[in-house]
């Protein structure tokens, strides 16, 4: 059960009936995440824009799952992990791609290289080497992707706070965290 309140439509305001309106059109459901979020409006407005404008960007739909999945795994967060496995699939990402990304790299080259310096970011809090840096411009990310690529790790590492500390409950197929040996 969840720790934090999960607005529904019987107890939103009309701010947060409207948000969940427009969620619904876009994903044909409000996930509990955002219900959790809900309790502050302006909390589920700033993740909203982030989110809108951060996929606007230059990573493709893949890449940015990619990320998601590597990092849900990172920070044990299953109701993230839950989310971007369905996300994911959708995106176009096969099983074994989405183990390679829990476990923190890709079968296609370059993703991989997201991948781990995404992870490299949550493990030292952002203090990654410029040996990673420039990994990633050999790899053929321009500053723009970089930049984004830190957006979304900031992004992920929010919702995996949100989905952790509330124990939202998981409203996706459940896919269970790999616990390490």
């Amino acid at each position: 059960m969840a720790r934090i309140n999960l607005v529904t439509d019987g107890s939103a305001n009309p701010e947060q009936k409207a948000l969940f309106d427009a969620i619904h059109a876009q994903l044909g459901m409000v996930p509990n995440f955002l219900k959790a979020f809900a309790n502050s409006p302006a909390a589920l407005k700033a993740f909203l824009g982030l989110h809108g404008i951060a996929n606007d960007g230059s990573l493709d739909p893949q890449t940015r799952e990619r990320i998601a999945l590597a990092l849900a795994q990172q920070n044990t967060c299953e109701y993230c992990l839950s989310a971007h496995t369905a996300i994911g699939r959708k995106a176009g990402l096969d099983g074994a791609e989405m183990d390679a990304n829990r476990s923190g790299t890709s079968h296609d080259e370059k993703a991989a290289v997201a991948v781990r310096f995404a992870r490299s970011l949550v493990t030292h809090m952002g203090e990654i080497t410029t040996g990673e840096l420039v990994e990633m411009r050999d790899a053929g990310y321009s500053e723009s992707d970089i930049v984004e690529v830190i957006t979304h790790v900031g992004m992920n590492i929010l919702t995996n706070l949100l989905g952790k500390a509330g124990r939202i409950d998981i409203d996706f197929p459940k896919v269970e965290l790999k616990i390490a040996a």
